[in-house]
C-alpha cells in the first residue's frame, strides 16, 4: 500500500503536470492546483498543458483546481512553483498552514533578497512542517512519457523520505534517498548557472571540448559553494549535484541552457527572457549565488562571469578569455 492517498501538486507548469500524470494511476486522488483561473480553465478545456508540456495527455483520473480547498483534504504537498515565485504563490495558501500536511519541493532555485532556499520558504509562508526535497536529472519533457529516470528524495527524516521514494517509485522512475536537504537545494540552484555558461559556450560555437572542461570545473564551485553552508561533499557527486548538471548542461530541453545559448549568439538577455514562457531559475540564481559568494569570499569563477555577462554587460568572449587566462595553478 502506498503511504499517501491523496495528493496535491502545487503547481501546473512543466514539473507540477509531468508529475501529476506519472501519479494519475498510482493514488487515489491526485489533485493539479494552478494560481490561475484562466489558465486553469484552458486545462480543463483541453487536458493538455499547451504552454509548459504540449503533446502530454492530461489524464482524466488528475483533478484540476484553482480553488485550496481540496487541498486541505490530501496527505501529502508536492509544491513545484519556480522559487522566484514561490513565496508571493504560497502567500495565497496561507490559510491552509493550519493543516499539518508534509511537503515535497520540487523548485530549484534561491531567492535573491534573503537567499532562502525553497523548503525554507515553504515552512515561513505555510508554517513549519515537515518537507523534503526532490531533485535530480529530471525534465519534465521525459519524465510525463515514461522514458527512464532517476532522481534523489532528502529528508531530515527518513521515514519521510522512504515514503516519497515509495509513493514515486517505479520501473521508469527509480528513488534515491538522503537526508543532506542543504546539499541536494543548493547543487540544484548552482547548476542552472552553470548552464547558463555551458548554453553560452553552445552559443559561441565552442566544442565538447570547451563543455567537458566546464562541468568539470563546475563541480568544485559546487562543492565549494555548498560546503560553505552545511552540504556535504558527497551530494555534489551524486544524482542531484553531478547528475542535474549533466542533464541540464547538454539537454534540449534545458531552458538555463537555452538562455545562455542566446546570449551566447549575441542577443540581449531581456530579449531572450521575453521570448520564454518557462522560467529560468539560473537568471535569478546566480543574483544570490555571486552577492553571497562575494561577502564570504567564495571563489566561483564560473559563476562570477555569468553573472558579470548577465548584469555587467560584460562580453561573453570577454568572460570565456578571463576565465581560460587565470592563473595557473593545479588541478
Amino acid at each position: 500500500m502506498l503511504p499517501f492517498r491523496r495528493v496535491a501538486i502545487l503547481g501546473d507548469g512543466g514539473m507540477g503536470t509531468a508529475l501529476a500524470v506519472l501519479l494519475a494511476r498510482r493514488v487515489e486522488q491526485v489533485w493539479l492546483w494552478s494560481r490561475s483561473r484562466e489558465y486553469h480553465d484552458t486545462l480543463v478545456a483541453r487536458r493538455e498543458n499547451v504552454r509548459y508540456l504540449p503533446g502530454v495527455q492530461i489524464p482524466d483520473e488528475v483533478r484540476l483546481t484553482c480553488e485550496t480547498e481540496p487541498i486541505t483534504e490530501t496527505d501529502l504537498w508536492v509544491v513545484a512553483i519556480p522559487t522566484v515565485y514561490l513565496r508571493q504563490t504560497l502567500a495565497q495558501l496561507r490559510p491552509l498552514a493550519s493543516c499539518p500536511t508534509p511537503a515535497v519541493s520540487v523548485a530549484k532555485g534561491l531567492e535573491i533578497a534573503t537567499f532562502a532556499r525553497p523548503s525554507q520558504i515553504i515552512c515561513e509562508e505555510l508554517g513549519p512542517r515537515p518537507v523534503a526535497v526532490f531533485s535530480g536529472p529530471s525534465h519534465a519533457e521525459e519524465l510525463s512519457r515514461g522514458l527512464p529516470t532517476s532522481m534523489v528524495v532528502a529528508a531530515s527524516d527518513q521515514d519521510q523520505a522512504r515514503a516519497v521514494q515509495t509513493l514515486f517509485m517505479s520501473d521508469r522512475l527509480r528513488v534515491y534517498t538522503q537526508t543532506d536537504t542543504i546539499g541536494v537545494e543548493l547543487a540544484a540552484a548552482l547548476k542552472n548557472v552553470i548552464a547558463i555558461a555551458a548554453g553560452i559556450s553552445d552559443g559561441l560555437g565552442f566544442g565538447d571540448n570547451a563543455k567537458a572542461a566546464l562541468l568539470t570545473r563546475a563541480i568544485p564551485e559546487l562543492i565549494r559553494f555548498g560546503t560553505a553552508f552545511g552540504a556535504c561533499r558527497e551530494t555534489f557527486f551524486g544524482l542531484a549535484g553531478i547528475g542535474d548538471l549533466i542533464t541540464t548542461c547538454i539537454s534540449r530541453h534545458g531552458r538555463n541552457r537555452r538562455v545562455g545559448e542566446l546570449i551566447g549568439r549575441g542577443m540581449p538577455l531581456v530579449s531572450v527572457l521575453g521570448g520564454m514562457q518557462q522560467v529560468a531559475e539560473g537568471v535569478y540564481t546566480v543574483r544570490s549565488v555571486y552577492e553571497k559568494a562575494q561577502r564570504l569570499g567564495l571563489d566561483l569563477p564560473i559563476a562570477t562571469e555569468v553573472y558579470r555577462v548577465l548584469y555587467q554587460g560584460k562580453a561573453p568572449q570577454e568572460a570565456v578569455l578571463d576565465l581560460m587566462m587565470r592563473q595557473p595553478k593545479g588541478e
